[in-house]
């Protein structure tokens, strides 16, 4: 079955005021983490001008994906397919004091089993960085263990955090749970300003700095993470009714029907996390260049995934959870919904996914291109987004979908097909990192590109398997193909202006140096200004065209786009 539907195109919300609410919700979440997103630019911008791609640099993009499973196991993708529909099932339905003991059984247990995990994974810090970065060595290896170490109890209390989330959302506060993490990346901010002198001197001094740096921005994370969760626990709280009390009460029929949910979640998300953990693996062959590049990479190919499909999904989970009445009705909103939100997920990803394939190099460079992060390195970084942008339409309708079987209280299915995604990726990114450069007579580096690109192809293959399966459920559902292809065609005539810009510019004022020798330097090289002032008139023109060829052409005209636009606000 295609990936896109033949539907009828470009369906509009149903209008209705609960629709018009689910789409404010979203809104709100899309702030919320529109906030955080920009502080993490801020913060990662921060950390390349003072470690640049260098080893260290790579060394702290591994070292913090490690204890990162522990926080998304645990945290919020686990808690938002099994806490987040049954508690908000029971508010629904009045049940207030259910809702409050679950909540407290949700908590207690969750303290535990994190706290648990943290200490289990201190005590075997260097087995797990043998495993997970077996291409690190010597010093990388040590400092690596000495990161690890340090970012566990941060992940820890990242856990309590999402259940604050799980709280916040299922009583419709969206906002305060999605821009939390302002504070987050202000601590790790902080802790770079004051910890960057140490980079200074010579060389060898200049090592020792950054590693000592390293370190200050672990603990800038633990305080950060401390801090994230004092911003949200008072108000979660205040939510919460009398009868809250965190318990490890497991035998209530609501803690068993989020327990019975949680661990096929927990598994599927797992599966996830080691599709993210395999590529780490192979990008540690590739050398520390290569994983600092995967860090900058997953900043900026999560920024839309998590703007805009996580905002959709986070608010149209509690929404299609409380959905009542017979099969066919319940079937019927779930496929509105769906089919409204996927038009909307499209009309922002496909620019996105666009900007990054076309233009990625200005947009990398205007974000982190200062300090020790060269132009080389803003050109290698592009090749990466290249491979990215592959999967990053499925990534977001996949999350949507998946949360419908959430809101079914299937967990299982997805965890199904992310098994099979998790197949795909291991064999595909091994091919990519240790065999396709050798084949094709490129660099090493280069095989991050297929490593990105072939786990997009793995996220198509789920997300075809999850709509047809949700299809056989409710009935069909889609992206309509004529949307499909009226936004590519509007990213595309849009991204040929931008290049277009780029080259007068490239014209007026020359290329960029520091290219030459540069693995595909001589392509579409960047303009010789400050990055900056050279991606303002670029994206500027991409932008400002795509918008307006994207409601010149929505079915009705411009008018009745914006019309659309004004009743989802």
């Amino acid at each position: 079955m295609s990936p896109i539907a033949h539907a009828p195109p470009d369906r509009a919300p149903t209008g209705s005021a609960h629709d018009r609410g689910t789409l404010r919700h979203a809104f709100l979440v899309a702030s919320g983490i529109f906030l955080s997103r920009v502080s993490g630019l801020v913060r990662q911008r921060v950390f390349a001008h003072y470690l640049g791609s260098g080893a260290v640099a790579g060394v702290f993009s591994a070292a913090l994906r490690i204890p990162n499973l522990l926080q998304n196991l645990l945290g919020e993708g686990v808690l938002s397919s099994s806490f987040i529909p049954v508690y908000a099932h029971l508010l629904a339905r009045g049940e207030e004091e259910e809702a409050d003991r679950l909540a407290g059984a949700v908590a207690g247990l969750l303290a535990v089993a994190s706290a648990a995990l943290v200490a289990v994974g201190m005590l075997a810090t260097p087995i797990i960085v043998e495993v997970v970065t077996p291409g690190l060595s010597g010093t990388d290896h040590v400092l690596a263990v000495r990161l690890v170490r340090v970012l566990f109890p941060a992940m820890g209390m990242l856990v309590l955090s999402a259940w604050c989330l799980g709280v916040l959302n299922s009583h419709r506060r969206f906002f305060l749970s999605y821009a939390a993490p302002v504070v987050l990346n202000g601590a790790v901010v902080l802790a770079l300003l004051v910890g960057g002198f140490t980079t200074r001197g010579s060389p060898v001094e200049r090592l020792a700095g950054e590693a000592r740096l390293a370190t200050w921005v672990a603990w800038g994370y633990v305080v950060g993470a401390a801090a994230q969760v004092a911003a949200q626990l008072p108000t979660a709280l205040a939510l919460l009714g009398r009868r809250f009390w965190p318990s490890l009460d497991g035998a209530r029929a609501s803690v068993r029907t989020v327990l019975h949910n949680f661990f096929p979640a927990l598994v599927g998300r797992g599966v996830v996390q080691l599709s993210a953990f395999v590529d780490t693996v192979y990008a540690s062959y590739v050398g520390t260049r290569g994983l600092a590049a995967l860090q900058y990479q997953q900043i900026l190919y999560l920024l839309p995934i998590s703007l805009f499909g996580m905002a959709i999904s986070a608010s149209e989970l509690p929404a299609m959870s409380a959905a009542v009445g017979t099969a066919e009705a319940v079937a019927a909103q779930l496929r509105a919904r769906l089919d409204a939100s996927l038009d909307r997920l499209a009309f922002f990803v496909v620019p996105s996914a666009a900007a990054l394939l076309l233009l990625g190099d200005v947009v990398a460079g205007g974000l982190f291109q200062t300090g020790r992060q060269s132009a080389a390195d803003t050109r290698y970084l592009w090749l990466v987004l290249m491979g990215s942008t592959v999967g990053m339409l499925a990534a977001t309708m996949g999350r949507l979908y998946a949360s419908a079987f959430y809101a079914l209280k299937d967990a299982r299915t997805p965890l199904l097909f992310a098994l099979v995604r998790l197949a795909l990726t291991a064999g595909l990114a091994w091919w990519s990192a240790v065999r396709m450069p050798d084949a094709l007579g490129v660099p090493r580096e280069v095989g991050l590109v297929g490593i990105t690109a072939t786990t997009g192809v793995a996220a198509w293959v789920e997300y075809a398997l999850l709509r047809r399966a949700l299809g056989r459920r409710i009935g069909a559902t889609g992206l309509a193909a004529r949307t499909f292809l009226r936004l590519w065609g509007s990213a595309a005539i849009a991204g040929a202006a931008g290049l277009a810009v780029k080259a007068l510019l490239v014209g007026l004022y020359g290329p960029m140096p520091g290219l030459a020798g540069q693995w595909g330097g001589g392509f579409l090289p960047p303009p010789r200004l400050h990055p900056v002032l050279a991606a303002v008139p670029i994206l500027a023109t991409y932008g400002a065209l795509y918008l307006a060829l994207a409601l010149f052409t929505a079915p009705g005209g411009p008018g009745a786009a914006l019309q659309r636009v004004r009743r989802a606000a």
